[in-house]
């Protein structure tokens, strides 16, 4: 599973606020939200005695964690069903080197935390009608997210290509010569444009593609968020560096010089990380 930092979010499921924490893609559900509505977090440990959800736990495990101890899963499944067998998810994390659970402290935002795979099926067990309304809130908390990254995107891919449209009137009227070729002054553009690509990515258009014969967009389609505020940046940077004479090597360093410095800025800052 994923080590990208928390991203912690909440919805409401009738009534009750439910936690959860992304980690890149992997969502974890507060299950022990989900049994305060119900009672508490006894429910999980009733539950987690149950035979049939210990053989659910690892199966899953299996099939997500290389690192599962399927030893231990055996003597657990052996006494399952047992009047003196009890399990928590502490346990079975510290036993099996599970994944599926997350312990987090804390008075406000802590508790057990499951797989969303795992959190589904312990909802199917306090309520089939509670289950249902978690998956639908869960699925509108991910489309709306999914909304809001969309236009981030797209806002930051308007204003590069507006300020590449600044960045190239420069390029035409300080740098392309008169009575010069249409292939010519391609040249020229794309030679500019890897100015920008090697102060930002360390690396040239063909470089790129040399390195990722498999992608069909172009590094520019694959930049971050953050990648893309920097260029905005740089392009129009670069245009007043044109008009102002400065030779190419001259641009490249400043540009370089600037790039890292804004993306130290940028990556993690809080208003960023809200478009993500």
């Amino acid at each position: 599973m994923s080590t990208a930092k928390n991203k912690q979010t909440s919805i409401n499921v009738q009534g009750t606020a439910i936690s959860i924490i992304s980690q890149s893609e992997d969502d974890y559900i507060c299950i022990t939200d989900m049994a305060a509505k119900f009672g508490d977090s006894e429910l999980i440990y009733n539950w987690m005695r149950n035979r049939n959800t210990l053989e659910f736990l690892g199966i899953w495990e299996q099939l997500h964690n290389p690192d599962f101890k399927g030893v231990e899963f055996d003597t657990f499944k052996k006494e399952a069903g047992l009047n003196s067998f009890s399990l928590t998810p502490k346990k079975w994390i510290a036993a099996t080197n599970a994944i599926g659970f997350q312990s987090k402290a804390g008075r406000y935002g802590g508790g057990t935390f499951a797989h969303k795979d795992i959190a589904f099926e312990f909802g199917s067990w306090l309520s089939p009608e509670f289950k249902l309304y978690l998956i639908k809130e869960f699925q509108r908390l991910k489309e709306d997210e999914n909304q809001r990254l969309s236009l981030a995107w797209n806002l930051n891919r308007t204003l590069s290509k507006l300020n590449y449209a600044i960045h190239t009137d420069a390029i035409k009227e300080h740098i392309v010569p008169n009575l010069i070729t249409a292939d010519q002054e391609k040249y020229i553009y794309a030679n500019e444009a890897d100015v920008l690509n090697t102060a930002l990515f360390g690396k040239t258009a063909k470089q790129w593609r040399d390195e990722n014969p498999d992608k069909k967009g172009n590094m520019r389609e694959e930049a971050s968020i953050e990648q893309l505020l920097v260029l905005a940046n740089i392009e129009s940077m670069n245009a007043e560096f044109i008009r102002m004479g400065l030779s190419q090597s001259e641009r490249l360093k400043k540009l370089n010089a600037i790039a890292i410095s804004q993306l130290q800025t940028f990556v993690g800052h809080a208003s960023i990380k809200k478009l993500t």
